[in-house]
């Protein structure tokens, strides 16, 4: 069993050290972003490099490269200290327009194409000083997200991936097969064969990344003949036209694309449930004001957004 270390005779300003050290790979640059002198910054790498029993950074020619535990460690320190930081400027009482913080959402393109713009428009109008910053999901994030929500505000993504963690249901979403308009070779409804035989488009394809709908086609037996693969929503309409492959896309981002995307919607020939879009987020914000806040503001922007699109 890994023992424990006692935080409490742990100087933390070692981890801002070690931060810095990691994503700079370079003392010098470390200590100048900082602003401690080189002799103090190479006591603290001498320190952390006892305490790990590890050189964390030895050098190569004329560049320093990180040892296998401080490439490990470069992103459990980032998140540790955004995690400190968030503690140390945590206020009893929030208002937002005064507030100068910055919210990170992490959202899928398809996210941002149905929130984003009412997200950021009553934040705006509300928080006016406030920025709001959208950041990418991953297979990893999605499969890190208890460790990567210690960085971040709230990770938007449907129900089936993410267990054991707080979250807010924020609206439902069908899912609709997409063709290419002049494909003629599917007429105005798709049978069970042609699932199996046309090629198609996915939007993440691997054993722990896929959509909800993919998911279901697969535990009915369904294996689509992948023919490309893309981590965009909005980028399959592009590979959907002028060729025979299909994709299921969601129902609202379809609404949401120009009249002249050259596809069109076909019902699933099988049943698929619904997708269910929540916020999640880690626990340990449960009660801070300017989370709770943040979470209000997206729930709301949730029901504006898609009472627009009803």
């Amino acid at each position: 069993m890994r023992e424990l270390v006692n935080v409490s005779n742990l100087d933390l300003n070692l981890l801002v050290s070690l931060d810095a050290l990691l994503q700079n790979r370079s003392v010098t640059k470390a200590a100048r972003q900082l602003g401690l002198s080189q002799p103090a910054l190479s006591a603290a790498l001498a320190r952390l490099r006892r305490h790990f029993g590890d050189e964390l950074l030895y050098r190569v020619g004329n560049e320093y490269r990180l040892t296998p535990l401080a490439a490990e460690l470069r992103g459990r320190a980032r998140l540790a200290l955004d995690g400190v930081e968030r503690v140390f400027s945590s206020q009893p009482e929030f208002d937002p327009s005064e507030s100068t913080r910055e919210f990170t959402m992490l959202v899928s393109d398809y996210g941002i194409s149905v929130l984003g713009d009412t997200v950021a428009g009553l934040l705006a109008e509300e928080a006016p000083h406030a920025r709001l910053r959208f950041g990418p999901t991953s297979p990893d994030v999605v499969g890190h997200a208890d460790r990567t929500l210690l960085g971040s505000d709230v990770l938007l993504m449907p129900h089936g991936f993410i267990t054991d963690l707080p979250h807010a249901d924020l609206y439902q979403d069908e899912w609709v097969i997409v063709v290419s308009s002049d494909n003629d070779g599917v007429a105005d409804a798709l049978t069970d064969d042609q699932l199996r035989t046309l090629p198609w488009v996915l939007v993440y394809h691997g054993q722990t990344a896929s959509t909800p709908a993919a998911r279901q086609l697969r535990m009915m037996g369904i294996e689509p003949r992948v023919q490309v693969v893309t981590e965009s929503f909005l980028t399959v309409p592009s590979l959907i036209v002028g060729s025979d492959r299909i994709a299921l896309l969601q129902q609202r981002l379809v609404r949401l694309l120009p009249l002249n995307a050259g596809i069109r919607t076909l019902p699933s020939p099988v049943p698929l449930a619904p997708m269910v879009e929540a916020m999640w987020w880690h626990p340990v914000y449960d009660r801070d004001p300017e989370h709770v806040y943040l979470r209000d503001l997206v729930v709301r922007a949730a029901r504006m957004a898609t009472d627009d699109l009803t």
